[in-house]
């Protein structure tokens, strides 16, 4: 079968097969999922984690420069997301993904976000200047958090392969992450609205979280934070 033939078959099958799906309370394995059109179905939040400004940071510095930085950022947030109860789900060159599920997922996965802030201004920083003196760098990221139902499907070919997350909380979540560190943890309404008290409110009592308009995405009701978490 030539090339062209394979992927004219390939193509007729995923748009013909019937689609199987069930119900998941766990993020699924790999190979619990077939490759046509089979799919688990999550009630999750997804959180993204991403390195603010990583194209000047790689153009701008010596490469063992700038992988210590996607070292150290995507090696607390990982701790942070496994430690705050969330399943990490892929690597992205200077990006992390995490999935949260059951009833507490919302405020698990704002604690995460909140928690990175603070290892990235407590931890990453401080250590950075100590080895670095007369370096001006200064790690920025931002952390995207939404919530809906997710379309959980493998990907790819066989042999090179993966899960796809098909659902608005991926593909809100990873958007989020476009919008500005000023604000480093970024959550969509439905979010914050599950939030438990201690994820929504800090020292005397203050909101952490301020409401805003996402302009580009039909003044769809978001919320950010500067607060950070302590560790």
């Amino acid at each position: 079968m030539s090339l062209k033939e394979d992927l004219e078959e390939q193509v007729k099958n995923i748009f013909k097969t019937t689609w199987t799906t069930r119900n998941g309370q766990v993020v699924p394995a790999d190979n619990s999922i077939k490759f046509l059109n089979d799919a688990v179905i999550l009630d999750a939040t997804v959180l993204y984690a991403d390195l603010d400004a990583s194209t000047n940071l790689v153009d701008s510095y010596k490469p063992k420069f700038a992988a210590e930085i996607y070292k150290t950022f995507l090696y607390c947030s990982a701790k942070i997301i496994r430690d705050c109860g969330g399943e990490i789900t892929a690597y992205d060159g200077d990006r992390i993904m995490a999935v949260f599920l059951g009833g507490v997922k919302n405020t698990q996965a704002a604690k995460a976000g909140l928690k990175i802030n603070g290892a990235v201004k407590k931890i990453i920083n401080p250590s950075l200047t100590k080895y670095y003196p007369n370096d001006s760098y200064v790690v920025k990221h931002v952390v995207g958090i939404d919530t809906s139902e997710i379309h959980v499907a493998k990907t790819g070919i066989r042999g090179s392969n993966d899960l796809v997350w098909v659902g608005r909380a991926a593909n809100y979540a990873a958007k989020l992450c476009c919008l500005p560190s000023d604000y480093p943890t970024w959550i969509t309404h439905t979010v914050y609205n599950s939030l438990a008290n201690e994820a929504k409110y800090g020292k005397d009592n203050k909101n952490m979280w301020e409401a805003i308009s996402w302009t580009s995405m039909n003044n769809f009701s978001i919320y950010r934070s500067s607060w950070w978490w302590g560790l």
